[in-house]
């Protein structure tokens, strides 16, 4: 009997040993901070000056502008001069060289096995055979999207994806468990406005758009529905943190816009006198418009302190279309409603101006290339401060790792390098130099080329360019709007950032145009 008692008393001071132990446990469970969410609001076309924050003084943009003054704002970002190459390096976390995809082609059907870069005959009236981009990210690169989903995150992609037309290369494929698009898609569906007439099921055409994105109200605004979208995931009951990739349709063409708002900036005047565009104007209170309603969700969910907010753009603003030397635009303006109005309510401006950065999307100069940047975490990243150093794309893989407390994977080579200690306040980059490959058009010779910065020092090579005509030397720190060539006054400096360019193109696997045996001069 004194046996039962003393093996009874036993077992109570066991069990309540237990239970203090997981108490404990949990205790600890509960202090040790969880992974952060991560949103990343990547805003299509957007000029490296197209808001209030970055010294717009005709573009309303007061969401975008209230977040700058709790973030870090970085002046001197970088990205890719058109958007699929941009978005394969934010999600690899690799040079377009690297990765292939080097031009606008996410939304043209893949290429074959066998495909060839270089091919292997041009047009006689072309000068140079120049390399063809890869038209979908490869599903053997190991996404930003498949390491966080991997390391416990709810992952979601809404909006923009351009890169991959067939399934084989959609979202859900790259580690997305939930998306939210369609395809083909350069632009958005019913040219902004429900219904978008996206299908289901089927195989995408140019005629006929397939995916998940579902018709709403008659005439409701896709980038409305982006936030209602990303809205319902940040929403959704759960335990994990989440990964929400929004990348928005606007500001891109057709340039859908919502007249009255569009009226409002009709009348009004840009002291400055750089950008005076309504249409752009109105896309872009759109714009601004989603990322607060989406910052709002975050706020309501009490999820503010422990969420790391990212707002990019994946190019420099567009300067070129629906201006005169927009050679196809009363084409398309006959078939593509949007355009109907252009001109009534945006007269020959282009869609917006990158002064003073030099030219815009699709160029190497630096209103093609530097786009607005500004990373948030309360508490985490130093906020209300402006950042000089020299960021970009391919940057943002590996910092968003390191702020998350992760490794960054074996099985991912990438080029891009953490910057997570700047963020924090605790450091400098460690970067020598950084680099862009657009091996398309544009420059002497009209086959694209290839620049470094190194430092405020800028050097610029255009492949296939005469000789006097190959190297373009900029001071950045003093010619932000590259106006004055240095290259043949600096001799050595040329020469000495030619050759890490050099190693660049070789260590990237790069692949160069070539002159095209077949070229025939057109008869002046």
């Amino acid at each position: 009997m004194r046996s039962g008692r003393s093996l009874s008393g036993l077992s109570i001071i066991l069990v309540s040993a237990i239970a203090l132990l997981c108490d404990e446990v949990e205790a600890a469970e509960s202090a040790r901070p969880s992974r952060p969410n991560i949103i990343l609001f990547l805003v299509d076309d957007m000029g490296w000056s197209d808001c209030g924050a970055y010294g717009s003084t005709y573009y309303e943009t007061p969401n975008i502008d209230a977040f700058a003054k709790k973030a870090m704002r970085f002046t001197d970002a970088y990205a890719q001069p058109l958007c699929s190459p941009t978005r394969g390096c934010i999600l690899t976390g690799k040079h377009a060289a690297r990765h292939g995809i080097t031009s606008a082609t996410g939304h043209i059907s893949p290429q074959g096995a066998g495909f060839e870069i270089l091919p292997a005959a041009a047009p006689p009236n072309q000068r140079m055979r120049t390399p063809a981009s890869k038209n979908y990210l490869d599903p053997e690169e190991y996404t930003l999207a498949e390491a966080l989903r991997d390391a416990g995150y709810r992952t979601a992609h809404v909006g923009k994806w351009h890169l991959g037309l067939i399934r084989p290369h959609w979202p859900e494929r790259q580690g997305f468990e939930v998306a939210f698009h369609c395809h083909p898609d350069p632009g958005p569906p019913g040219f902004y406005f429900s219904p978008y007439g996206v299908h289901p099921s089927g195989a995408p055409s140019q005629g006929r758009r397939v995916g998940t994105i579902t018709d709403g109200p008659k005439g409701e605004y896709i980038v409305d529905r982006l936030a209602d979208e990303a809205i319902r995931f940040i929403e959704t009951d759960s335990e994990k943190p989440f990964f929400l990739n929004l990348w928005s349709y606007g500001v891109h063409g057709p340039w859908g816009h919502k007249e009255e708002y569009t009226k409002g900036f009709a009348s009004k005047v840009d002291p400055s006198g750089r950008q005076q565009n309504p249409i752009m104007a109105s896309m872009l209170r759109s714009v601004d418009e989603c990322f607060g309603k989406v910052l709002t969700a975050v706020e309501r969910r009490g999820l503010s302190g422990n969420t790391i907010i990212v707002f990019n753009s994946d190019n420099g603003g567009n300067v070129v279309s629906n201006t005169p030397a927009d050679q196809g635009f009363q084409q398309r303006k006959a078939t593509v409603p949007p355009l109907a109005t252009w001109e009534q309510w945006a007269g020959k401006n282009p869609p917006t101006n990158n002064a003073p950065l030099r030219e815009g999307k699709a160029s190497l100069y630096e209103g093609g290339t530097r786009v607005p940047l500004m990373w948030s975490w309360p508490g985490k990243i130093t906020s209300g401060t402006t950042n000089a150093s020299v960021v970009g794309h391919i940057d943002l893989y590996p910092t968003l790792l390191a702020l998350a407390g992760l490794d960054k994977p074996t099985s991912q080579a990438m080029d891009g390098i953490s910057y997570a200690n700047v963020l924090q306040g605790g450091g400098t980059l460690d970067r020598v130099a950084f680099f862009n490959y657009f091996p398309h058009f544009g420059g002497p010779g009209n086959a694209g080329g290839a620049w470094v910065r190194r430092g405020n020092r800028k050097l610029i090579r255009w492949f296939g360019a005469a000789p006097e005509e190959r190297f373009e030397l900029y001071d950045l720190s003093g010619d932000i709007g590259e106006s004055k060539n240095l290259a043949a006054s600096e001799p050595e400096e040329v020469r000495d950032l030619d050759a890490q360019l050099e190693q660049f193109l070789e260590d990237t696997g790069a692949v160069l145009p070539q002159p095209n045996p077949a070229y025939r001069p057109t008869p002046k």
